[in-house]
Formats: structure tokens, sequence, C-alpha cells
């Protein structure tokens, strides 16, 4: 049994999918083979990064979390001003590291109380390369660390300051073939072990459809469904764009548009588009399996649960495939098409919702790639594998080190 230290921005249930999110699921499966805590900050909004959380410990599901102060909550302007200069490309490595502190969270007791009992813990595991928990992380427990960096295209994938993380870590777990790439070729960490890993979803059943359908005023109805923060960076504002035009097309099968998570941005106050707002995991579920089809119109995505939770539920997805990673997923999966535009938008839709044969052989195949590549067993033998990389790559470093005594 191994002690794990997981550590990442945010983690509660109040912490709605990304990165935070998949850390909790796999610090939670994890824990049933090893001793895990998590350390995160006391930050609920991550714009802010302001104190919520009162509790300095508690523990969630089986896991015990610490949380420590933000020292410096983020100042909007400040922060924009050293983004202008860092992505400006002209930012020495003192200013990219002040980028770091001033985008938040800065919880440097984070970081002292790791330092006070890291031999309390066999493995350091930072989530999102992109904070400032995960560079001093690695920067300080280099020969403990394993990275899961959940890197989408992001011009902070070239920043000179990441060098060292994704250089000096034991492992890098990376969430697909596309995420791997990117960062490789933008970091030239070639010779750091990898593994392509990401995460599995919850183990919830869907709720008993007809009584949710109900529930919903959907009975009967045919639909396709989003899930997720409906935000302008999420591609929704081109999605309702998108949907209004299939709308307007001549002899197009009926649909609706039915949105879960929360809104950033105005929801369209259209009869065929239904906000639903937060709903239960079981309710989540019955809704995508019963839905024709999910849509994901998400420019930017290091890995898509929700693509991942539809195939679970044999329901197949129609993508942004101006997304490297939403187009990979689809083509490895073969679980769903993509489109790249207006008109490929309403081509596929239309031709999805028209042939049942497709969407039911999309479902299919969707499913079979989850079942063999994001099964809870599946992602927590590649935790293994890491595991033992470190391992052997210490008894290596201490062999090394007794030669040159």
């Amino acid at each position: 049994m191994a002690r794990l230290a997981f550590v990442v921005q945010r983690y509660g249930r109040e912490v709605n999918g990304g990165a935070e999110l998949h850390c909790r699921m796999v610090a939670e499966h994890m824990a049933r083979n090893h001793e895990v805590e998590v350390l995160t900050s006391r930050a609920l909004d991550y714009i802010s990064w302001q104190d919520h959380y009162r509790d300095k410990t508690e523990t969630i599901d089986g896991v015990l979390v610490r949380r420590f102060s933000v020292k410096q909550t983020r100042d909007e302007r400040r922060f924009g001003l050293i983004s202008e200069d860092v992505f400006g490309g002209t930012a020495s490595l003192q200013k990219q590291r002040l980028w770091l502190r001033e985008q938040g969270p800065f919880v440097p007791d984070l970081i002292d109380h790791l330092k006070r009992n890291i031999d309390r813990y066999d493995f350091i595991i930072p989530f999102s390369f992109r904070y400032y928990h995960s560079h001093e992380c690695v920067k300080s427990f280099p020969e403990k660390s394993i990275l899961v960096p959940t890197a989408e295209p992001d011009p902070a994938v070239n920043l000179k300051v990441f060098g060292s993380t994704f250089n000096h870590c034991q492992v890098v777990l990376y969430n697909t073939p596309e995420s791997r790439d990117l960062i490789q070729e933008a970091q030239q960490n070639h010779s750091v072990p990898g593994l392509v890993t990401g995460v599995g979803i919850e183990n919830t059943k869907p709720g008993p459809i007809p009584d949710v359908l109900r529930k919903h005023s959907l009975e009967g109805k045919r639909y396709i469904i989003y899930v997720g923060r409906i935000d302008q960076n999420k591609g929704c504002k081109e999605l309702f764009d998108f949907f209004l035009s299939y709308l307007a097309q001549p002899e197009v099968p009926e649909t609706r548009l039915v949105l879960l998570g929360n809104n950033v941005i105005e929801v369209p106050q259209h009869p065929k588009i239904r906000h639903l707002g937060f709903v239960s995991p079981e309710d989540k579920l019955a809704l995508i399996k019963a839905a024709d089809l999910l849509v994901m119109p998400s420019f930017l995505e290091s890995l898509s649960i929700v693509l991942l939770e539809a195939w679970s539920c044999r329901t197949p997805v129609l993508a942004n495939g101006r997304s490297d990673v939403l187009r990979g997923q689809c083509c490895r999966a073969n679980g769903g098409l993509y489109y790249r535009g207006r008109e490929e938008f309403i081509v596929c839709l239309k031709e999805m919702l028209s042939n049942r044969f497709l969407r039911k052989r999309l479902g299919s195949l969707g499913n079979k790639y989850f079942r063999l590549n994001y099964s809870w067993d599946v992602i927590t033998e590649k935790y293994e594998r890491a595991f033992e990389i470190t391992k052997r790559n210490a008894r290596s470093g201490q062999q090394a080190a007794s030669k040159t005594a």
C-alpha cells in the first residue's frame, strides 16, 4: 500500500467538471488500495481564488482533504497586464514566475506542508501543469512527482517556466495522444516516461428513463443533449447559432436541444431549447441515455469526460472537429461524427437524426472503446505502472549515488 498525495487547485463535491473532477474520481478509486490524501486550496471560485471552505481538513467520500489558505487573491487588471507581457513573447523567466503566482491559487503553505512532511508520502501527484502548486511540487520533489498535466491547446504550454515541470517529474500521465504530442513538441520532454491514461467515469447507474423524462417534461420528445458549463469558451454560443440554423432548414428531423449545467452566458429563449440546470447524476445519465445524441461544441479540451459518459450509455456524439482532442476521441472510438463549421454541423446532425442504424452503430462502437480503454481497472493499472516506474528510477538513482560516493 502506497501513501499518495494528490495536489490540485480546488476540490469538493461542489466542483463539477474539469481537472478537479478528474482528480477527485482518481483519488477516490486509488483510495481503495492505497492511503490517499488530497492537498488543495480553500477556494471554490476559480476567478478570484478567495477562501471559501472554512474547515482545514475534512473527509469526502473516504478521502482525507487538507485545505490551505490562498495568500493572494487575483487582481484581474494586474493579471491581465502581466498576461499580455508573458504571452507577447518577450517576458523574462522571472516575469513568467510572477504570472504563475498572479494566476493563482497561490498556496505556499501547501508546499511548506509537503516540505515538512515529505516522508509521509511515497508519491506526489499534482494535477494541471499551469498552476503554482504543480510547478512547485515538481521543483521541490522531482523524485516523487507524477504529473497529470490535463493540457489542452494553450499558449501556456510553450512557456519556458514550465520546462522544469515537464522535464523533471518522474512520469507524465497524459489524457490523450493529442495532449502528449502537444506537450512533447513544446517542451521536448520525450525522455520522461509517459503513459496515456485519462480517467474513468463515476460508477452511477442511470435513473429510470420514463420517470426522468416525465419529471423534466421530455416524455415522447426527441432531443439532443449538451452537458457542461454553458460558456462561450466551451463553444456554446456557436452551438446556439448552429442549432438555430439547423432548425431553419426545410424538411429536417424535429428535435430539441437540452442543456445540463450552469450557464455563464444567456441561453436563447426558444421553444426548442431547454435549459435544465444541474440535475442528479442518475438523472443526467438517464437523460444522456435517452437522447438521440450528445453534442460537444468545445474548442479546447484535454479529455472529454462527457464523451465517455455518453459512450458508457451507448449514446453517439457529435463533436467539434476543430478540437484535435475531440476529433481524436471520435476517430479512435468510431463513436460519433465531427463538424468543422455551420454547414457540416447541419449535415451531420440531419444525417444522425435521420438514420437510427447509424446512431445505434456509433453508440455501440463508442461503448466498446470506452470499456476497453476507460474502465477503472484500466485506469488504476496505469497509475500502478507509474508508481513502479518512479520506484525503479529511485533505486537507479540510489545505486548511482552509492557508486560515486
